[in-house]
This record gives structure tokens, C-alpha cells and sequence, in this order.
């Protein structure tokens, strides 16, 4: 099952092409380190809004932050005007990253209803624009993530696909979706191999990804050049880890044991209260609960009293108990 084609953008070459997927108040530094070090291939920013990197935006510009061990890395920006999608492109590409992600799929009202992110795909001439701003802005590679179009009566992707590799493109990940779905409904994966008989950027597919099982058959039934998770990366950090084994053996890892579990969380916790300070490293956890400690018994119950903690250091003791009470049982 092991795949052997590389995926490409640019100078940039991976195997097998897993991706995190850009999320707002999810891919923040701390997140992308842990997923990269457990095998995802390439991580992208949370959204960078281009107009608040104009305008020296202080959480804006915090967002271009990385680290060295996170390359390859994309920054994503998002933004409605081809001015302001340009100059943020250029402060972006200022900060080194491997490459530059435009966000045309955002599909929340407050980004698409403002004619960016999704709102791209109801003016395809100013989508076209933007792109080739940003392309000209930057001498780094520029990739689009993005939709099936609008809503089920405006999918035009096959065609905005081509356009976005005449205007220099270097790989297109989309999810397959409209943006009147959100995260609702079936995904439509039969359009990836209809854009990939018309381009020859490499493709790819983002979903309801959530399994090894789900990554593997992606790549053998639609031909996708790389997997992006985004949901499925929340759900379970190790899904990188996993699918690579699963990809190469065809088994399956058991799951982490709760020490491995409250060791990623506790270690998520010390970077991201380094990173942003207490308070918000503790609003910024909860979101994570979930995902760490998913299908253990009492899981429920764990993730409600994490919840509740005010401190950091209540947060470490507790996860730190967690870990002992483990090693405690496997002896």
C-alpha cells in the first residue's frame, strides 16, 4: 500500500503528501510543532487576514510566526481586494516560508460574505486577479485552497482549476464541498480526478478525512496528489503517525495509551503557555480536550473537569496525575 510518487510544489517534495490543514484558532505554532513531529508533511498558518497585515495588526503579524523544525510551511492569507492580497504577500514572503497559501474556500459569513475566502468563486475574474497579484508579489511557490464553487448550481471548478495554472498556481487543495454545505452533507471527491485530467499542478483532496483508512482510499480511488486533514487532525493528533504506518504495512497502530495522551497534552499545554501566556493557552486547550482523550473510558467526564481548571499550573498537575495513574496501571 505504500505510496511512491512524491508530491511536488515547487522545490518542495513530500511523501506521502499528508497535510494540516489551515484552521483558524486551531493551527496556531504549538499545534503545527506536534503535528509536523508526527508526520504530517506539510503545516500552514491559521488565516492570516491580509488587511490586518497592512495595517501592522498585532495578532496578524504574530500569525507569520514559525519555527524552523515546522518547514515545510505555508502562510495562508485571505483577503477581498487584489491590492490588499498583494502587499500582504509581500510581508508574508518577508517572513521565509516555503510557500504561500490563498484561502478562496473560507465559507463563514463573516470572510465569504465580504467577497473573500469562498466569496471568490461568485467573481471569478476578481479570483483570477488576486491570484495573479500574489503570484507576481512573491518568489515563492503560491498554492489556493478552495471549494467546488458557491453552492450546487455554480460549481465551475474544472474551469477555475485551469485558471489558477494559467495564472502560475502550483498546486490547488480542495475541499470538496460548497461553500452553501459548510460542513454539512456528503463530500463530492468524483471532481478530482475530472481537475486532474485538465491541470497538471498536483490536487489535493480535503474532506472528512478522519481515518488512515479514509487517507488510503482517497489516494486509490480519486489519484489525488496529497491529502489535506483538517477536522480529523483535532480529533486525533496522531492520524499522521497512523496513516503513515497504515499507508506502508496496511495495519493498523493501536491507539495511544493514556500516558501517551496526557503527555502530548501536557507538552501542547507548556508550548502554548510559553508561547501565549496562561490565559489564553487555557481557552485555546479546550478546544483540544477532545481530540486527546477521545474514546478512553470517562472520557466525558476528564474533558469537563480540564474545562474547568483556571490555572495552568491546575491544567499540568492534573495532566501529570493522569500520566502517573497510567504508568501506575501498566505496571
Amino acid at each position: 500500500m505504500s505510496l511512491n510518487t512524491p508530491l511536488r510544489i515547487g522545490p518542495i517534495q513530500v511523501s506521502p503528501g499528508l497535510l494540516l490543514a489551515p484552521m483558524e484558532d486551531v493551527t496556531d505554532l504549538p499545534f503545527r510543532s506536534l503535528c509536523r513531529r508526527l508526520g504530517a508533511d506539510i503545516v500552514y498558518t491559521e488565516f492570516v487576514n491580509a488587511e490586518g497585515l497592512i495595517r501592522q495588526a498585532r495578532r496578524a503579524h504574530q500569525k507569520l510566526e514559525f519555527l524552523e523544525e515546522e518547514r515545510p510551511l505555508g502562510i495562508q492569507l485571505y483577503g477581498a481586494t487584489e491590492l490588499s492580497m498583494e502587499q500582504a504577500a509581500h510581508i508574508a514572503t518577508a517572513q521565509g516560508p516555503d510557500l504561500i497559501d490563498i484561502n478562496c474556500g473560507c465559507w463563514v459569513s463573516d470572510v465569504a460574505l465580504r467577497g473573500a475566502g469562498a466569496g471568490l468563486l461568485r467573481d471569478l475574474p476578481r479570483m483570477r486577479e488576486v491570484v495573479a497579484r500574489v503570484v507576481r508579489s512573491t518568489h515563492l511557490p503560491v498554492t489556493v485552497k478552495t471549494r467546488l464553487g458557491w453552492d450546487a448550481e455554480s460549481i465551475r471548478i474544472v474551469e477555475v482549476a485551469r485558471m489558477l495554472e494559467d495564472q502560475g498556481v502550483r498546486a490547488l487543495a480542495l475541499h470538496c464541498r460548497t461553500r452553501a454545505q459548510g460542513h454539512q452533507g456528503a463530500v463530492d471527491y468524483s471532481w478530482i480526478p475530472r481537475i486532474k485530467a485538465a491541470v497538471s499542478i498536483p490536487v489535493v483532496l480535503n474532506g472528512d478525512v478522519v481515518t488512515p483508512q479514509d487517507v488510503a482510499q482517497a489516494f486509490a480511488q480519486t489519484g489525488c496528489d496529497g491529502v489535506m486533514i483538517g477536522r480529523g487532525a483535532i480529533q486525533n493528533p496522531w492520524i499522521f503517525r497512523q496513516t503513515r504506518h497504515y499507508l506502508d504495512t496496511g495495519q493498523l497502530l493501536p491507539p495511544s495509551s493514556l500516558a501517551e495522551r496526557a503527555a502530548l497534552c501536557l507538552e501542547h499545554l507548556r508550548l502554548a503557555v510559553a508561547r501565549k501566556g496562561s490565559n489564553a493557552a487555557l481557552a485555546g486547550m479546550r478546544r483540544h480536550f477532545s481530540g486527546y482523550f477521545r474514546g478512553l473510558p470517562g472520557a466525558s467526564v476528564l474533558r469537563a473537569e480540564l474545562a474547568t481548571l483556571k490555572e495552568a499550573d491546575q491544567m499540568e498537575e492534573r495532566l501529570l496525575a493522569l500520566a502517573d495513574q497510567a504508568d501506575s496501571l501498566a505496571a
